[in-house]
């Protein structure tokens, strides 16, 4: 037993056994814990650490924060000054942070820590500077469950020039603003002189002490850089996680790989066209290497250098070239830029899908498989993309954009698409090819010139992470700002393609953030009547509001306000209901003296509504922007759209509704759910206009004619709850599209007019339409295609879940 109790033993029996060998947990270590001027120490297991059988400096942790106690042996330390940490660990887990703590006296705490992210089995190293003596040091494997090696611990005392440049080495590997710089230049931009063989006439010294509080102050932030380097956010050791647990487990073993390319009788040829140019040479490399290394073998690379500069780009594509038959290569004569280079790619390729890959970033091991496995699956497929992530220089994976299956609206205000994509070789010689002149975002003009040649059902998204887009400076992976021509190109694309949609009407201009597009689609003329049906029962003061903010601040006039009144008995409201009708001719009352039913109350108002649109609008909502309604009408008379929705704030400036995701909470969430007002969201959905499976009727509009379509509300079953959400997936069964707009924004001062569900018949009729629900769409629920699977489906935020 493990804790105290009592328990009961019979027939024990009791048998010899060869007892196994068991060291300290510190002994043999002595080999590998010292420093290089001779420091030793000892390493003892403090907590959540044990000792494994499998072999010497093999331990598991069983529990989050595991810790080692170093200590010095034979009376040797570490000297305050600057000193260097390296250690090799092995373990279940590609990426993780350890972290160092000091004690100067005082104990450990998180003021003296170090944390050192690093990759099993490479070696990790950081420098720090000490001010004062040790007493204690601490070492923190990583904080997680799991079994690993210890390999190596290093902690010895360096030179300020050794160290200055281990710092610099970092800042160039680590650092964007570093990034094409020498370590020199990093050092002399800190105002430290660069050390050489030359005899120093005195002037550089004298100019050094002159500077001497400068210098001092460059150091620091230099320092400060550096220590920001060792900085990982909780989102990318979430994602490392899901890596380990999730991606890992997804990936097949070479056994099923093998099996399945014997199985092939005539495997697809993928062509991968990679333009060049200028490119690192380690980049390049990795480049190449990551095709070379997948699991599926039947491709073809096709590599043109677009005129570099640099002698090594050609020099290692010939290599390449040399060494496996399937690279081809191109050296163009003289500089054509990107369009130009992929055409020339294009050229060479005999595949009959075309993979599209940078310069710079990499494959998933298993991408292109993954990719044949799909275009086996359907045959039709013409276009395939899948997710991705972002990758530094050290190989370090984060930022993953987990993706929605085709959305052509989320397509229209963002290159959602990007990587990885691969196309049909027809398809693109049908378009002809990449066009010049929208160069910077040539693979979204590519898209969007594909899109009226796509039949149903010829798109395919495969939700893993197959493409590693690298963040370096100057890279769109790194920011928007990354490539300020991108943006301006990414609005011509759109616009030559909206011009043959909307006949010229459309207007195309940025979004709200870089690399974003919004399109103005034209009103038809006249402006159509909208008919606003408000559910109210007294709560004069809530209604009052929404209603005059629909009034005063609305651009869009052509509306008539239908109240619904569901059986107010208050004086105050039925004053106000005569006042404003007085008032405002374009407002009406309709008495509905009938038990509360949401879904009957607004099938009713539908049926005296006289707009050839419907406004589904909550008595408790405030307009903040002029053009709300403007916007909203604006997608709703488009013909293959159904249901718009409107960003909703709460009262204190947080989301409250930003679209709804099917299968939260096992029915459904609002999307975004109390991020701040301005937050851009996952990937700036927050931002953006985007098709989504349904909207909140707090805010919803919608033709009247696919209102009668669809039936209207579903007053038998849901009375109460998920009414909209039943009728949008309705709708979207019927062939539309439902859409959310940030452009027209309202505050929702959320259930002020309606109880909560707090007495055992509401639980039970809430229960009984979450079943309701679940039964009529449980295969929407499962997967929202709106959403990712590789996304959490128990929160609203977006975060990592599982799949």
């Amino acid at each position: 037993m493990t804790r105290p109790g009592e328990f009961r033993l019979e027939d024990p029996v009791l048998k010899k056994i060869e007892t196994p060998q068991i060291p300290q947990p510190w002994a043999g270590l002595d080999g590998y814990l010292k420093c290089c001027e001779g420091c030793e120490f000892t390493l003892g297991a403090a907590q959540q650490l044990e000792r494994r059988l499998e072999g010497e400096f093999h331990w598991r942790s069983h529990g989050t924060d595991p810790a080692f106690v170093v200590r010095h042996r034979r009376g040797r330390v570490v000297e305050p000054g600057w000193c260097r940490i390296e250690f090799v660990l092995s373990g279940e887990y590609q990426q993780q942070v350890a972290k160092l703590y000091i004690d100067h006296g005082e104990g450990f705490s998180e003021a003296h820590a170090y944390p050192i992210p690093f990759q099993s089995g490479k070696l990790a190293t950081r420098v720090i500077r000490l001010e004062r003596s040790i007493v204690n040091i601490r070492f923190d494997p990583w904080e997680r469950e799991g079994s690993f090696r210890l390999e190596r611990l290093c902690i010895d005392n360096i030179d300020a020039e050794e160290a200055w440049d281990a710092i610099a080495e970092r800042l160039v590997e680590a650092t964007p603003e570093y990034t094409n710089l020498k370590k020199a230049e990093v050092l002399a931009g800190a105002g430290r002189s660069v050390p050489d063989n030359d005899e120093d006439d005195g002037t550089a010294r004298n100019a050094e002490l002159e500077n001497a509080e400068d210098e001092s102050a460059r150091k620091i932030r230099l320092l400060e850089e550096y220590a920001e380097t060792f900085i990982v956010n909780e989102a990318e050791l979430s994602y490392q996680k899901w890596i380990d647990e999730v991606e890992v487990n997804g990936l097949p073993s070479p056994e099923t790989i093998h099996s399945y390319l014997g199985s092939l009788e005539s495997p697809a040829t993928i062509s991968v066209l990679v333009p060049v140019y200028n490119t690192d040479e380690s980049l390049l490399k990795a480049c190449i290497d990551s095709v070379i290394a997948q699991s599926y073998p039947h491709w073809e690379l096709c590599l043109v250098d677009d005129a570099s500069p640099s002698p090594h780009v050609e020099k290692v594509l010939r290599h390449y070239a040399r060494n496996d038959k399937r690279v081809k290569i191109h050296v163009r004569s003289e500089n054509g830029h990107i369009s130009k280079t992929t055409n020339d790619a294009l050229s060479m390729a005999t595949g009959d899908y075309l993979a599209l890959l940078d310069h710079d970033d990499e494959l998933a091991r298993d991408a292109l498989y993954f990719v044949a496995k799909e275009l086996e699956r359907n045959s039709e497929v013409q276009l395939i993309y899948s997710d991705e992530d972002k990758i530094d220089i050290q190989g370090m994976r984060c930022e993953p954009h987990f993706k929605p299956d085709w959305n052509v609206d989320l397509l229209y205000s963002q290159n959602y698409v990007s990587h990885l994509g691969v196309y049909r070789r027809s398809l693109i010689e049908k378009i002809g090819g990449f066009r010049v002149g929208v160069e910077g975002s040539q693979d979204y003009d590519l898209v969007l010139r594909c899109i009226p040649h796509l039949p149903a059902g010829s798109i395919a998204h495969i939700p893993r992470v197959l493409y590693h887009w690298r963040a370096i400076e100057g890279s769109t992976a790194l920011a928007e700002e990354g490539k300020d021509y991108t943006t301006s190109a990414g609005v011509k694309a759109l616009k030559d393609h909206v011009e043959g949609i909307a006949g010229g009407r459309a207007i195309v201009e940025p979004g709200i953030v870089g690399n974003t597009y919004r399109v103005r689609w034209p009103i038809p003329e006249p402006a159509p009547l909208v008919s606003m049906l408000i559910p109210t029962r007294d709560k004069k003061d809530v209604t009052e509001l929404a209603v005059r903010s629909i009034l005063e601040k609305s651009s869009y006039t052509n509306y008539e306000i239908i109240l619904l009144d569901n059986g107010s008995v208050e004086p105050e409201t039925h004053e106000f209901f005569e006042k404003i009708q007085a008032e405002d001719p374009r407002v009406s009352v309709l008495r509905y003296d009938h038990p509360f039913n949401y879904s009957a109350i607004n099938n009713f108002g539908a049926e005296y509504a006289k707009g050839s649109i419907i406004a589904l609008v909550n008595n408790d909502v405030e307009v903040i922007n002029e053009d709300w309604l403007g916007e909203m009408v604006s997608h709703v008379c488009r013909e293959d759209v159904g249901c718009v929705g409107a960003k909703l704030y709460y009262g204190n400036d947080t989301i409250q509704h930003a679209g709804v995701i099917v299968g939260l909470g096992g029915v459904a969430g609002h999307s975004h759910k109390h991020f701040p007002r301005e937050s851009g969201g996952y990937f700036n959905r927050l931002k953006v206009v985007q098709s989504v499976s349904a909207v909140t009727a707090a805010c919803l509009l919608v033709r009247k004619s696919v209102y009668e379509e669809v039936g209207g509300l579903n007053e038998q079953d849901l009375k109460v709850a998920f009414n909209d959400v039943d009728f949008c997936l309705k709708v979207l069964d019927a062939g539309y599209r439902n859409i959310w707009t940030p452009y027209a924004e309202l505050y929702h001062h959320e259930s002020i007019s309606r109880g909560a569900e707090d007495n055992p018949e509401k639980v039970s009729r809430f229960n009984a339409e979450i079943d309701y629900m679940q039964q009529a769409w449980g295969e929407i629920i499962e997967h929202d295609p709106s959403y990712s699977p590789c996304l959490t489906r128990s929160r609203e935020d977006f975060s990592i879940g599982g799949r």
